[in-house]
């Protein structure tokens, strides 16, 4: 049987995700998140595939292979006339930018469903988590990062390895929930406003959440009649 293909480890996730001939395309060429990265590191960061290798967390071969499939795939849509489409591989996100925390007592890695500073209302359709490290009840760092598209159960794995331990969201289903748990992951529903503010009020114990907080639809509003909203308050 083939060996399983190993998690190559990328630095973040990209801010673009397609790209098209102005006019029109002829079709889709899809590349992975792992070639995407070999470009990165060899044609933006000018480092040797050694380099680049180790940055990844595989063999130079591997990153050979990555790298000529790019470049031919890159040349298909510029000599063709296809949209690329950035998607999919087997990858994990390198987290050694972010500060390394010891895993002691008033340390955590606060993850907060994202959208224009607020806490977006509905966890299975968020496009951006924004990142808190914290250390001693202070934030030591934040940084915003996209879920590449993903949704639901899928994203509670995607925090899990994101190395995330606390979760502030708004609206979030039963699937959604049992994912966390299984993760390890504690969350706190219900919750709206700056996100900001919502790390803080995390960490001074006064949150304003909601324990029982469920969100069963999946449109793009989150209101369910007049003044029903996805979840209630209740205090920390």
């Amino acid at each position: 049987m083939p060996r399983p293909v190993r998690c190559r480890k990328i630095h973040s996730l990209p801010e673009f995700y397609a790209f098209a001939p102005e006019d029109k395309y002829s079709g889709d060429v899809k590349m992975s998140l792992d070639e995407l990265e070999t470009v990165r590191l060899l044609d933006c960061a000018m480092l040797t595939q050694e380099e680049a290798a180790r940055e990844m967390g595989v063999s130079r071969p591997t990153v050979t292979a990555l790298y000529e499939s790019a470049r031919r795939k890159i040349a298909d849509c510029i000599l063709n006339g296809h949209r690329l489409l950035i998607t999919g591989g087997s990858w994990k996100i390198d987290n050694s930018t972010m500060p390394k925390i010891s895993a002691k007592e008033g340390n955590m890695r606060i993850a907060v469903t994202y959208e224009n500073g607020a806490v977006f209302q509905h966890f299975g359709h968020t496009a951006f988590f924004k990142v808190y490290d914290v250390a001693d009840g202070k934030v030591l760092k934040s940084e915003v990062i996209s879920t590449n598209g993903q949704g639901h159960g899928a994203l509670s794995g995607f925090l899990k390895n994101a190395e995330v331990d606390t979760l502030i969201c708004g609206g979030i289903g039963g699937g959604a929930q049992s994912a966390l748990n299984e993760a390890g992951i504690k969350f706190f529903g219900g919750v709206v406003g700056n996100a900001d503010d919502a790390v803080n009020a995390l960490l001074a114990g006064n949150l304003v959440y909601n324990p029982n907080v469920k969100c069963n639809h999946h449109g793009e509003g989150h209101e369910h009649g007049e003044g029903h909203t996805c979840g209630g308050k209740c205090h920390n």
